[in-house]
């Protein structure tokens, strides 16, 4: 999970709302958006443990077609674009610290060098994952810690009604800038699911998915909320707003110039393991509908490690592609809008379990339920059509993309 978004969307979000207490609401929503989805899953990937999350379980629940359309976009965009994103923030950190090194250039490396990783065996590839993870903690860790503990910070409140930059009430959070802000939010917390797209290499995966997701949402959306509130506490709102690298700019506050440029090689580093991750669990979607869908079998073959090789370098092909043709902003509301379509619709199905598939027998139920699905519905509902209404370019791009992939269903049910 942990990974570009919250390092580069707080600037963009500072475009349409500058009340710090309107941010820090921004993250909590989108924590507990992904807290309800985490619960919501566990208890579909209980039901039915296989690898490819909304595409096994949106043909099993709703309709084949709907299944191949969210397995089209996790093959297209749906895990390339967020590591096209990952590449882009990782080339504009490091170019912040070595101007003269092109931003392209050094986003292809990134992009080749952790697809080269992960082509040799599952058990290398989880070590690498493993450390990367580990290491991007610490250093997000220590980011919070040392920021809170700068004497020359921001003069910020977290009052609804008494906030410095601009005084918003309540309200702010129920407006139109707040939705599509939620856009940027939910992008960075997406990832939220991804265990459920490895359900096959996962041990005991009843038990092992639902405790991944929580476990995983709970504590990020604890970081999340800290980081942000440190960016904000640390640079002022001027700087940051419209940035890309919100990180390096609160890292010169809070360590100066030269340990500034030390934390921007840390935070890219950091890019490395998001895109290390996205490689590691998105051809698994890819390789499932290659075992079901024959024009696709290329994509089920596996090298002699189980690995997925075919999946891996299509996925890596097309985030190449895109990072040498869209914008930064443009992909984010392209692929958060998309990526959302197919979770609202997985959500929905858990419903569909509970009341027409008496057959499977899930080991784990959602808590809250149907509260806690309702909410995720609800708040995700709210988001597609706020950002359809102000972007609506991106957004039918998005809808144009997964619509493409029943051009495959049709061909394949004729054959």
């Amino acid at each position: 999970m942990i990974g570009t978004g919250v390092f580069t969307s707080l600037g963009f979000q500072l475009n349409g709302i500058e009340s710090v207490f309107a941010i820090i609401m921004l993250w909590l929503a989108g924590g507990v958006i992904a807290l309800c989805g985490a619960l919501s899953y566990g208890e579909l990937a209980s039901a039915m443990p296989r690898s490819g999350a909304e595409y096994h379980y949106l043909s099993v629940l709703m309709h084949p077609l709907v299944g191949l359309l969210s397995g089209w976009v996790s093959v297209t965009v749906g895990f390339a674009a967020p590591v096209a994103l990952s590449a882009f923030a990782f080339g504009n950190y490091v170019n912040k610290v070595y101007p003269g090194l092109n931003t392209n250039t050094l986003a292809y490396t990134a992009v080749i060098v952790t697809t080269a990783l992960h082509c040799f065996t599952l058990k290398s590839s989880a070590r690498f994952q493993n450390i990367s993870t580990l290491l991007k903690i610490v250093l997000i860790l220590t980011f919070i810690v040392a920021g809170l503990a700068i004497q020359n910070h921001q003069s910020i409140s977290l009052a609804p009604a008494d906030n410095p930059v601009t005084a918003l009430s309540w309200k702010s959070i129920f407006t139109m800038p707040f939705a599509v802000s939620l856009i940027y939010v939910s992008y960075s917390y997406s990832g939220w699911n991804a265990s459920a797209y490895m359900a096959g290499d996962i041990k005991n995966p009843g038990r092992n998915i639902p405790r991944s997701l929580l476990a995983g949402t709970a504590l990020v959306t604890v970081l999340y909320v800290m980081l942000n509130y440190v960016f904000l506490y640390s640079a002022p709102v001027s700087e940051l707003k419209n940035q890309v690298e919100v990180g390096y700019i609160s890292g010169i506050h809070i360590f100066g110039a030269g340990a500034g440029n030390f934390v921007s090689l840390m935070i890219s580093l950091l890019m490395i393991s998001s895109i290390s991750s996205l490689v590691f669990a998105g051809p698994r979607v890819a390789q499932v509908m290659g075992e079901d869908i024959p024009a696709l079998s290329l994509l089920s073959k596996t090298n002699r490690h189980g690995i997925p090789l075919f999946a891996i370098l299509l996925q890596s092909a097309i985030a190449l592609l895109l990072i040498r043709t869209s914008s930064f902003n443009a992909v984010i509301l392209y692929t958060g809008f998309t990526l959302a379509i197919f979770t609202f619709l997985t959500v929905l199905s858990l419903f569909i379990l509970r009341i027409w598939r008496k057959d499977l027998h899930p080991t784990y139920k959602t808590f809250g339920y149907p509260l806690t699905p309702l909410v995720f519905l609800t708040l995700n509902g709210w988001i597609l059509y706020s950002t359809f209404s102000a972007h609506p370019v991106e957004s039918l791009y998005g809808l144009g993309t997964a619509l493409a992939g029943s051009i495959l269903y049709f061909i394949q049910k004729k054959k």
